[in-house]
């Protein structure tokens, strides 16, 4: 072989080599794109259990239940919940990282028997409360007379402070 062709086929690897280099980098950006989240504002949050104890002492008076006993470590998991959704800016049980409920319960702490219930809106607690008494399962975990504790928290969209992510805990 030449030293000409050398020099002539030189250029032709550089050139391929730089093509192939800037497709691999090109096809990175593009599958980060793909995985990475985005994050939406998230406005203020509260555990608010104490605030709806009475409320469902009465609903569970209604049918012959004894009270729920607020839980700060339930209202911790119900925060954590309502903070998920509103940064996400939609109502779910599973996390963008596909935790259900039953595996956050697991890394709260959370043992035996728990029941989840979300809403996502421009109401308050009263109304709240209302709507899941006219849901079959979101009253069904209200009345469970397993359940002996919760917790209840809410976060505001950051976009929209009206618009509130609620969740509501409850356990043995």
């Amino acid at each position: 072989m030449s030293i000409a062709t050398i020099e002539a086929d030189q250029p032709q690897i550089n050139f391929e080599r730089r093509t192939l280099l800037k497709a691999a980098g090109l096809a990175a950006l593009a599958g980060l794109a793909a995985c990475s989240t985005v994050s939406l504002p998230t406005g203020e949050g509260a555990g608010v259990s104490s605030s709806a104890t009475a409320t469902l002492a009465g609903i569970r008076a209604s049918a012959g239940l004894g009270p729920l006993a607020p839980d700060a470590q339930l209202e911790q998991a119900a925060l954590q919940q309502a903070g998920y959704m509103a940064q996400r800016g939609r109502m779910s049980h599973t996390t963008g990282w596909g935790k259900d409920f039953a595996s956050r319960a697991r890394d709260n702490g959370i043992a035996g028997a728990a029941g989840e219930n979300i809403a996502e809106g421009r109401f308050d607690q009263r109304k709240l409360f209302d709507i899941w008494m006219h849901s079959a399962g979101h009253r069904h975990n209200m009345l469970d007379p397993d359940f002996s504790r919760f917790g209840l928290a809410y976060v505001r969209d950051g976009r929209d402070s009206s618009l509130r992510y609620w969740s509501l805990v409850l356990g043995k």
